[in-house]
């Protein structure tokens, strides 16, 4: 069986990308799972860079051993951008106030930042952008989006991250109010995933 290794150890973003991919009839194991360790410095300047930085990375590591050898390497980066503020916390959203700050923290610091903005000037966008590194040594990126805007308080314990302040004014709930099901539909890592699922099945099973 082919597989593909994701570069992540996030569990929450594993159980996502699993659900997506789960028919693709391939393995789909984590960085971890695979037992691939690596420092990655992700430098780039775009959501797009960052995941290829990671991808290109781990196929290298990966396709050095024979069981991974056919592996197809993924990995994403992903985020929030806020257009009333410059399009934060953007690429950083991941390190925004720093790495171990935790997102009850990041989420109130930021309602407090947008506190007073009107609903129509309150607008955002989740960001997923996917790399994807194949055995051949060539590459694909894709890009999924949600927009929304930022709700006013913390709602919802279905999600992590920014989820509980992305509120989804056309379903009058947060996206960690929504069914994992309904999540994975309307999502931007949903999005891109199913974008690279279409790469994936057109290199690889085509």
């Amino acid at each position: 069986m082919n597989k593909v290794i994701f570069a992540t150890g996030n569990e929450h973003k594993m159980v996502e990308i699993r659900m997506i991919l789960e028919d693709l009839g391939m393995q789909v194991l984590s960085q971890r799972e695979a037992g691939i360790a690596a420092d990655i410095v992700e430098d780039g300047s775009t959501f797009e860079e960052n995941a290829l930085i990671k991808a290109t990375k781990i196929a290298e590591l990966a396709h050095g051993m024979d069981v991974y050898k056919e592996a197809v390497v993924l990995a994403d980066d992903s985020g929030l951008e806020i257009d009333c503020l410059n399009k934060e916390p953007g690429i950083y959203s991941a390190r925004y106030m720093g790495e171990n700050t935790s997102y009850d923290i990041k989420n109130q610091t930021l309602l407090n930042r947008l506190d007073g903005v009107p609903d129509d000037e309150r607008t955002a966008r989740f960001v997923c952008a996917i790399a994807a590194v194949f055995p051949d040594g060539t590459a694909e990126v894709v890009r999924g989006t949600m927009e929304g805007i930022i709700g006013h308080e913390i709602v919802g314990e279905n999600g992590f991250g920014y989820d509980p302040i992305f509120f989804l004014p056309q379903f009058g709930m947060t996206s960690a109010q929504l069914s994992p099901e309904k999540k994975n539909e309307l999502s931007h890592r949903g999005e891109g995933l199913r974008k690279m699922r279409s790469v994936i099945e057109s290199k690889m099973l085509g």
